[in-house]
């Protein structure tokens, strides 16, 4: 009697979908993680909102940075103390700083507003980048970037739409201010790539932003039910997932191929602030994003032309979230 064939295990199976997956070409793989990756994200601040129901965002924030540095804590660990030797302290200072405040901003403008507007907003970082890069990195920017630069900020106007009694909403400007310090973060981890390791980029991210959140939580800390505590654990695994996921597809695609696939988490985001929250945006949103997306898109393909590298080496995930 012949022996009955053993069905594949899982590891077999992923080895398999891993290798179907890298026969293809290189933008194509890069295309399907990068939607893969927009999906992860969306999920990640639809999670927050929820959570932020009820738990202050530094609470949020601190238990995802425990979830997300214990994923990495083999390489963190690995490298220490040696990944902690740096000749340029004051960079990672100001690249921390402006993380955390990007995060704190930007997730609390994401709990109080609708998703779609927030991701949207969210997308101006793009232009900030441009303007910093002209103070930290002494580029030259053309009429060309400068054109793209005004449109994008036009449209971000649209969306914020203020008026002469109200003014710009509270949260519509975090979500400014968090675009603007992940801005800053890009252009700090460009100038650190050039000089530090990855893992030692990697470490001051994990541990400090972590040690930052720490009094701000434990002062405005309410216990998480096991339902919460459930949601923020999957916080930090899609954050980490996300990322992965970006990182896989910028090695595997270029950038200007994959820059405009970042834009599909504004679907996601309508589609699941829809079902989940019940919010649809305003046409001034989808008016606003269309210039965002404009702009950006030119940038990132003016950038490319130009030869100029918009991604980090080695992977190093740039933008805080």
């Amino acid at each position: 009697m012949a022996p009955t064939p053993q069905r594949p295990g899982l590891a077999d199976r992923f080895r398999s979908a891993d290798a179907r997956l890298s026969s293809l070409p290189g933008n194509l793989r890069g295309t399907l993680w990068m939607l893969v990756a927009g999906l992860f994200f969306t999920v990640m601040v639809t999670l927050i909102k929820v959570l932020g129901e009820r738990l202050h965002v530094a609470e949020i924030i601190l238990i995802r940075q425990i979830v997300m540095a214990s994923i990495v804590a083999p390489t963190i660990l690995y490298g220490l103390p040696g990944s902690l030797s740096t000749r340029h302290p004051a960079l990672h200072v100001l690249r921390i700083l402006c993380a955390s405040t990007a995060m704190l901003a930007g997730f609390t403008a994401v709990i109080h507003l609708p998703l779609a507007d927030a991701t949207a907003i969210a997308f101006s970082k793009t232009f900030f980048i441009t303007i910093f890069a002209i103070f930290f990195l002494g580029e030259t920017v053309g009429r060309h970037r400068w054109t793209a630069t005004a449109i994008g900020f036009v449209g971000v106007m649209i969306i914020l739409r203020p008026g002469a009694d109200t003014g710009i909403d509270l949260y519509a400007g975090l979500a400014v201010l968090s675009a603007a310090c992940a801005g800053v973060v890009m252009i700090v981890i460009r100038k650190l790539s050039q000089h530090e390791r990855p893992v030692t980029i990697l470490t001051y991210q994990a541990v400090f932003v972590g040690l930052i959140m720490l009094p701000i939580a434990l002062y405005n800390w309410k216990t998480p039910t096991l339902w919460e505590l459930g949601l923020l654990v999957i916080v930090g695994m899609v954050s980490w997932a996300g990322q992965m996921c970006n990182i896989r597809a910028f090695r595997a695609g270029e950038a200007s191929a994959l820059a405009a696939l970042d834009y599909v988490r504004l679907l996601y985001a309508t589609v699941i602030g829809f079902l989940v929250f019940g919010d649809l945006p305003a046409l001034a949103t989808y008016a606003g994003a269309a210039l965002i997306i404009a702009g950006s898109l030119y940038t990132v393909l003016r950038e490319a032309q130009l030869g100029k590298r918009v991604a980090t080496r080695d992977g190093v995930r740039a933008d805080p979230p």
